[in-house]
C-alpha cells in the first residue's frame, strides 16, 4: 500500500484543532514552516491540558517533537492531542498531525507527532496543583 495513503486519520476520534495553512505560513517552495507547525503543536496540545488542570496552562518542555512529512499551502491540518500523564502539577500530552492532501482528495498522510508538557499556573503564573479528578478530560 502506498505509504501516502496508509496513515488515514484517527478512528473514533476527534481533532482538536483544524488549520489550512496560507502562502504567508510557507517558504519559497511552498513547504510550511516548522516552526508554524510547532506553534499550532502547542496550540492543539494545550486544549486537552487546559481541559485537564481546568485553568491556565504554560508550556514548559518540549520532550519529542518529529517531523515525518511537509505540509504544504493548502493542506487541511488535522490536531488530534491525548493527555498521557498527569503529575502534581504537570500535564503531558501527546500531539499527532495529519495533512489531507488537497482536502477534497483521499490521500491523508501521518506528518508531525510531538510530546510536550505543560504546566498548571495561577492567576500569578505560578505553578498550582492539577487536582487529581477523574474523567475530566
Amino acid at each position: 500500500m502506498n505509504e501516502e495513503h496508509a496513515a488515514g486519520l484517527p478512528a473514533g476520534r476527534d481533532p482538536v484543532l483544524r488549520v489550512v495553512p496560507m502562502p504567508s505560513d510557507a517558504n519559497y517552495a511552498g513547504d510550511i514552516f516548522g516552526g508554524w507547525i510547532m506553534s499550532q503543536v502547542d496550540i492543539a496540545g494545550s486544549i486537552p491540558a487546559i481541559r485537564r488542570a481546568r485553568g491556565r496552562v504554560a508550556t514548559v518542555a518540549v520532550n519529542s517533537f518529529v517531523f515525518r512529512k511537509p505540509v504544504f499551502v493548502g493542506d487541511l491540518v488535522s490536531f488530534y492531542a491525548d493527555v498521557v500523564r498527569v503529575g502534581n502539577t504537570s500535564i503531558t500530552v501527546d500531539v499527532e498531525v495529519f495533512a489531507h492532501r488537497r482536502p477534497l482528495g483521499d490521500v491523508c498522510v501521518k506528518v508531525t507527532e510531538a510530546t510536550l508538557t505543560y504546566v498548571a499556573v495561577d492567576d500569578e503564573r505560578r505553578p498550582r496543583v492539577v487536582s487529581p479528578q477523574q474523567g475530566v478530560e
